[in-house]
């Protein structure tokens, strides 16, 4: 079995997230592959959550995206790895469509994603990392996070 050379871990900033991050950089470390953090703004501009409203004098993207690289500087920072690339992601479409496609482009061999572990209607209409799982073309690690994190 070949090792994997170019790993991606897509990343919602959750402490479920984090610890898939975690579990991507062991890894990296292990097979000495390359390790790219994402994190996809999904359907950007269509549907802003409230939870981060734009300053008024500031464009929403430009907001947008300088809190997800600052999340993404900082998440590195606690994993000890300043090496990890870092990509943000705007997409009128979902996140596992965009995560799908980002590894198609960038020859990803492993992408990592959390699965939050929900049951019921969230379970039924399909999550990140399930639909990730059954539509990307390398192999998925799909870190079942432990603990309260969410």
């Amino acid at each position: 079995m070949e090792g994997y050379r170019h790993i991606l871990c897509a990343t919602d900033f959750s402490g479920y997230s984090e610890q898939a991050a975690e579990r991507a950089l062991e890894l990296a470390q292990y097979y000495a592959a390359r390790l790219t953090l994402l994190h996809v703004v999904e359907y950007f501009p269509i549907d802003r959550s409230n939870e981060s409203i734009t300053p008024e004098d500031v464009d929403p993207a430009v907001y947008r995206e300088h809190r997800a690289r600052a999340s993404l500087n900082e998440l590195v920072k606690r994993m000890d790895n300043e090496e990890a690339a870092q990509e943000v992601r705007f997409s009128p479409h979902s996140a596992k469509r965009e995560i799908v496609q980002y590894a198609k482009q960038n020859n990803i061999d492993l992408i990592v994603v959390a699965t939050h572990g929900q049951h019921g209607l969230t379970a039924l209409l399909g999550s990140t990392a399930e639909g990730v799982a059954h539509t990307a073309s390398c192999d998925v690690l799909v870190v079942r996070a432990q603990g309260n994190t969410g």
